[in-house]
């Protein structure tokens, strides 16, 4: 049997110190799509139905990234061990880039002012 904490969100976790940036171009360890991070979370802030009905499950208490996903029109949530820099270089093709990023200079997307809905 499965114990589900009570407490998910009530509990306090403490924000870590991202290792990505927003507007870094990263790789899905696991799954290996594109993506580059338009907004970051201290901790997971997904809801505790989203966490449980994921597959993986890594630890709450690291930084996690909401990235929009090369090639589709899909953003992600993945925790930050899954993660990695892309070094290719190249932009991406995602319908919101131009909506949240204002260019894209040394491989890097730079990050306007509209803000991001969250969750």
């Amino acid at each position: 049997m499965i114990s589900v904490n009570t407490n998910f969100l009530v509990d306090p976790l403490p924000d870590r110190v991202p290792i990505f940036a927003v507007g870094h171009i990263v790789r899905h360890r696991r799954y290996g799509y594109r993506g580059v991070i338009v907004s970051v979370d201290g901790h997971c802030k997904a809801d505790p139905a989203w966490y449980f009905a994921n597959v993986t499950q890594p630890a709450r208490d690291q930084p996690w990234y909401h990235v929009l996903v090369d090639g589709t029109s899909e953003c992600t949530y993945p925790a930050e061990e899954n993660l990695e820099m892309d070094d290719a270089g190249d932009p991406l093709a995602h319908p919101l880039i131009a909506t949240y990023f204002d260019g894209f200079e040394y491989g890097r997307y730079h990050r306007n002012e509209e803000p991001w809905p969250g969750f």
